[in-house]
C-alpha cells in the first residue's frame, strides 16, 4: 500500500476574520496564543553566551556558599537560584529586559506587565528535580482567561535536547481549566527542543514538565515569569534593589510602581503622584 501527501490546503470558505501577523515576534505570540508555546532567539551573541555562562556559574557558586548546601539540601531548592538578579551581577538584569523578549510580551500581555520571578534551574543528570513533574507556572490554579495573565520565558543556557531532559508541554492546555487525563496526556505530550541562547515561551497556564536529564551533565537555565501587576511578586524585587543603579523603566518592569500601600497616608500619596 502507497501513502501519499497532499500539499496543506490554501482554500477556505466561512471565514470573516483571521489572524494576520506581520512580523517574526507576531507569529511567535500567535503560536504562544494558540497552542500555549513558542520558541524565540534572544540574539545574543556567541561571546555573549559564554559571559552568561559565567556569571551563572559563579552566582550560583556564591548563593550555594551564602544559603549553605545542607540548608538547600533541605528545602530541596539545591537546584535552583532564587532571585539571581539580586545577587550583583548585571547579566541576568540583561536576561529580563531582552528586547526580543518584551516585543513579544508586548503583544501578548495587554497592557503593563511585570517581572514576577527569576529564577536559575539547575535539570541534573540521573537525579530527579523539583521541576520534573506536570505543572502550571501559576500552580492550583483551575481557571482559564481570554488572554494571557503571565507569560514564562525560559532562557536556555545550554541546549536543550531529548537525552538532557527538555522541556515537555501539553499542548493547549492553557485553553481548559482541569488537568487532562492520563490518556490525553500519553497521546499528546510533546518534548520540545532548543539552542542555547534562545527563550522557550510559555503561557503560563499551559502544564509543562522538565525531562529526565540522562546525560553526563547538567542541564542549565533561567526561568522569567511575567505577570499583569496583580499577582504578587514571588520575592519582593523592589526591596532587594532599591538601591540598584535602575532607569525608570526598569523600575517600572521590576514592580516598583506597584508595590502595594502600607497606609492610608502612603495610598494617597501615590494616587497624587
Amino acid at each position: 500500500m502507497t501513502t501519499s501527501f497532499s500539499p496543506i490546503p490554501h482554500d477556505r470558505y466561512g471565514v470573516l476574520s483571521q489572524d494576520d501577523p506581520t512580523s517574526e515576534f507576531d507569529e511567535i505570540a500567535e503560536q504562544v496564543r494558540r497552542l500555549g508555546y513558542a520558541i524565540l532567539d534572544s540574539g545574543y551573541s556567541a561571546t555573549e553566551l559564554k559571559l552568561l555562562s559565567d556569571s551563572f556559574n559563579l552566582t550560583r557558586a556564591n548563593y550555594i556558599q551564602t544559603y549553605s548546601e545542607a540548608r538547600l539540601r533541605s528545602a530541596k531548592e539545591f537546584h535552583t537560584i532564587r532571585a539571581p538578579l539580586t545577587q550583583g551581577d548585571p547579566a541576568f538584569l540583561r536576561l529580563v529586559t531582552n528586547q526580543n523578549l518584551l516585543d513579544v510580551l508586548s503583544k501578548l500581555i495587554i497592557g503593563k506587565f511585570i517581572l514576577n520571578q527569576q529564577n536559575g534551574i539547575i535539570n541534573p543528570p540521573n537525579e530527579k528535580y523539583n521541576q520534573g513533574a506536570w505543572h502550571r507556572d501559576l500552580p492550583y490554579q483551575h481557571y482559564v482567561s481570554n488572554s494571557p495573565l503571565a507569560i514564562n520565558a525560559l532562557f536556555c543556557l545550554d541546549d536543550f535536547t531529548l537525552e538532557n531532559g527538555s522541556t515537555f508541554v501539553l499542548p493547549a492546555t492553557h485553553k481548559t481549566a482541569n488537568y487532562p487525563s492520563g490518556s490525553y496526556i500519553k497521546r499528546n505530550a510533546l518534548q520540545i527542543e532548543a539552542r542555547s541562547g534562545q527563550y522557550i515561551l510559555l503561557d503560563c497556564m499551559l502544564f509543562h514538565s522538565g525531562g529526565s536529564n540522562s546525560t553526563a551533565k547538567e542541564r542549565r537555565a533561567v526561568n522569567h515569569v511575567y505577570t499583569i501587576p496583580y499577582f504578587k511578586q514571588q520575592i519582593k524585587l523592589p526591596e532587594l534593589l532599591k538601591t540598584a543603579d535602575l532607569s525608570p523603566e526598569q523600575k517600572e518592569l521590576l514592580g516598583f510602581n506597584v508595590e502595594e500601600p502600607c497606609s492610608i497616608d502612603q495610598y494617597l500619596a501615590k494616587r497624587i503622584n
